[in-house]
């Protein structure tokens, strides 16, 4: 692809892929995850798991997200996280592929949960790189730990830029 990789795939973290502004941020994403052999689980929207796309989903490591009552999920990640064994988990924030006015808190929450890092991933086509960059423990501090997360995406674009959400938790409005 002609992409340049930057930063190292984490052992084990919640990794936060953004901006989501495509359906080929779920693409990207396994293949920056691969490059050095990790095979992630990714939260993705239960809606997609119908049909035959559902088995390729799970094969590639999907995990069916309720929207509507997430925390069956959450418990079942936190729980898998807490086995001992190398895990990454990716979620894209945003929770949408279009514009919204808040990203979802949960990679905050999930870090708090298991003790795990939150790594920022990202692909950005402008400047042909994608990778990982900085890795950081939640802390109680929504702000400061979003201002981490505001820093390191300013310059990032997404393949449509025009959809990307400002990374901005409800909580801070």
């Amino acid at each position: 692809m002609r992409y340049r990789m930057v930063g190292e795939v984490p052992q084990s973290g919640i990794l936060v892929g953004a901006p989501h502004t495509s359906n080929w941020d779920f693409v990207t994403m396994l293949l920056v995850m691969w490059h050095d052999g990790a095979h992630p689980r990714v939260l993705v929207k239960k809606q997609l798991f119908k049909g035959p796309l559902g088995w390729v989903i799970r094969a590639f490591g999907g995990v069916p997200l309720d929207r509507e009552n997430p925390g069956t999920v959450v418990r079942e990640l936190v729980d898998e996280a807490g086995s001992g064994e190398p895990f990454r988990l990716i979620l894209a924030a945003e929770g949408t592929r279009s514009k919204a006015e808040f990203w979802k808190s949960g990679f905050l929450r999930l870090s708090r949960e298991t003790g795990l890092p939150v790594t920022l991933a990202f692909f950005d086509p402008p400047t042909r790189t994608m990778g990982f960059g900085p890795t950081f423990h939640a802390s109680d501090d929504v702000r400061a730990d979003m201002d981490i997360v505001r820093e390191f995406y300013k310059d990032k674009h997404g393949i449509r830029p025009r959809n990307a959400t400002p990374p901005r938790l409800r909580e801070e409005a």
